[in-house]
């Protein structure tokens, strides 16, 4: 068991149960899934970034990849239906909290000049997406190996459908919001 999961259980599920003031500890806020998502626009002229972005997500989540297909035709774009444009994985269960762990302990300490997170960025049902600008910082990948830089999109689900609830619970899992400076 990842020891972010032993701490939500132990300490910050009862926590948001009394800051909240829920009447029972089971309707507190929890993590459903992450998300780690990367849409590939350059992929029309070089099938092989499709190939660089599938291993790079499984390195990085330890899950095979979905490959995503665009649904309609774009003459604009150079783009036809059924053709690949992009990779996502979700990660559920302990596998979503070693990730995590990793994320919030090495890949965001590793960021140039940063000041937190916004906390506009709910989509107003709980959910909380964020990217990260280079898959580099993940200490899976190689960087001698790196062609180009690539960030991807980070979503965290949560079982609340309310934005204050879901603040407090990211927040008591160490997700760094910036500070207001009023």
């Amino acid at each position: 068991m990842s020891t972010l999961y032993s701490k939500f259980i132990n300490e910050i599920k009862p926590s948001l149960k009394d800051d909240l003031k829920l009447p029972n500890i089971m309707m507190s806020p929890a993590l459903e899934k992450v998300v780690l998502n990367r849409g590939m626009g350059e992929a029309i002229n070089n099938s092989k970034v499709i190939e660089e972005t599938y291993q790079n997500l499984y390195l990085i989540s330890g899950q095979k990849p979905v490959i995503t297909y665009a649904k309609k035709s774009i003459s604009n774009f150079k783009l036809r239906a059924g053709q690949a444009v992009g990779c996502k994985v979700t990660l559920r269960g302990n596998t979503m909290y070693e990730f995590l762990t990793k994320l919030f302990c090495i890949v965001i300490p590793r960021i140039r000049d940063f000041r937190g997170y916004s906390t506009n960025s709910f989509d107003g049902n709980g959910n909380y997406s964020f990217g990260i600008q280079e898959d580099a910082l993940f200490p899976e990948i190689d960087t001698d190996k790196v062609v180009q830089v690539r960030g991807l999109d980070v979503t965290l689900c949560t079982t609340t459908s309310d934005d204050a609830a879901a603040f407090h619970l990211l927040k008591a899992l160490g997700f760094p919001f910036r500070k207001n400076t009023n």
